[in-house]
């Protein structure tokens, strides 16, 4: 359990394994570890942490499971309280969660079982694979087995947050009172405890949260910890603060307003080819953004040589639920998405004049880019109206 408490640091047994560190007063722990020598390691993860949650990115790079990631899970959880930011902390929780499902899908079957009971779950661990469900789609066989059930009381109590359909426990292998269910489902519903452990802090009020962080704030290593993420978020913040009036509306054509990248990926889809994982949820998570509808999402996966629609219909309705923000144009040129330079498109590479700024102003977001495209279609509109009123008053 020490080990796995490494890893796992969310898990109950931290309290009894390591109390010397959990059971500690905040302002002493935090007293304590920011005067040792473990700071500069713990500050470089918690700004890539924070770092990574800012570009969206899914994974946290730097991870390592050794013990300093006990102290990085607790200062994790002081920050986001003493932050009070609730976008901040569902960003956080998101990313940490998606890791921990990660790392859980990597560890072995006993380990699994080690934490499913820390968690005082009524799990049971069969030796020989249980075949629970068969499916036969176009003459294939698709055979179901695991050697992992859960009581159905505790199945329902991990499942509750999540309302997708195929998590009910009538759509799912029931038996004398247990739930079949295969390591990585189950392990996304303890994914989704961790975040909600992340996200459910009891708040004081305000005043004694000013007088904490005060006190909290007498650290100078923790102050200037506590100031840089304010500023890596004011920072980023405004790619996510978009005023972004353009939106989806039936029967218009926006496609001549979307940026290169987009239009790519569009491209691909339509022919037929795979799409890498970040071009999937680029092209959600941007089409989400401007509110188009459920199916026209689906559609446009629906001719990848992989399409499901079930899963598919599963991640859009996700998405939308969450609310994801797209990439902005730093993250998609880190991920070798940007197509401006390769399409010669004069808005990426050179902007746009703000007449409200007086100077030339960068695209920083494909949403600004949909935004200003917009705005110049509809004043092409006016002027070519305005040229048609002119032409038949001469005439």
């Amino acid at each position: 359990m020490f080990d796995l408490i490494k890893r796992y640091p969310w898990l109950p047994s931290l309290e009894e394994y390591y109390s010397d560190i959990s059971s500690k007063d905040p302002l002493e722990f935090i007293h304590e570890v920011f005067k040792s020598d473990k700071v500069g390691f713990l500050k470089k993860r918690i700004l890539s942490i924070f770092n990574a949650a800012f570009e969206n990115i899914e994974l946290i790079q730097d991870y390592a499971a050794d013990n300093l990631n006990i102290y990085l899970y607790i200062i994790l959880r002081i920050l986001l309280y003493v932050l009070d930011n609730k976008s901040i902390s569902n960003r956080i929780a998101n990313l940490y969660s998606k890791n921990t499902y990660n790392e859980l899908n990597e560890d072995r079957d006993y380990n699994l079982f080690k934490i499913y009971q820390d968690l005082n779950l009524e799990v049971k661990y069969e030796e020989e694979p249980i075949i629970y469900k068969k499916r036969v789609i176009k003459d294939q066989e698709e055979i179901f087995k695991t050697k992992f059930k859960i009581f159905f009381i505790d199945y329902l109590k991990l499942a509750s947050n999540l309302k997708d359909p195929y998590r009910k426990l009538v759509n799912n292998a029931l038996f004398e009172g247990y739930v079949y269910v295969k390591p990585k489902n189950l392990n996304r519903l303890i994914q989704e405890y961790v975040r909600i452990k992340l996200l459910t802090q009891k708040k004081i009020n305000l005043e004694r949260l000013k007088e904490l962080r005060e006190q909290l704030f007498k650290n100078p290593e923790f102050k200037d910890l506590f100031n840089e993420i304010k500023n890596l978020w004011e920072k980023k913040k405004e790619d996510f603060e978009y005023a972004l009036d353009t939106k989806y509306k039936r029967g218009k054509d926006m496609l001549k307003t979307f940026p290169p990248c987009i239009e790519e990926i569009l491209s691909k889809a339509e022919e037929g080819q795979n799409l890498i994982h970040i071009e999937r949820l680029y092209i959600l998570w941007f089409l989400n953004a401007l509110e188009y509808p459920e199916d026209e999402i689906i559609n446009v996966f629906s001719k990848l040589p992989d399409f499901d629609r079930e899963k598919t219909e599963y991640q859009v309705k996700y998405a939308i639920k969450k609310g994801y923000t797209p990439y902005s144009c730093k993250s998609l040129k880190s991920y070798n998405l940007c197509r401006a330079i390769e399409k010669n498109d004069e808005l990426c590479l050179k902007g746009y004049y703000s007449k409200t700024k007086e100077k030339q102003q960068e695209i920083y977001h494909p949403l600004r880019y949909v935004d200003v495209m917009e705005y110049r279609n509809s004043r092409k509109l006016k002027n070519s109206k305005k040229n048609l009123e002119k032409q038949n008053e001469g005439s």
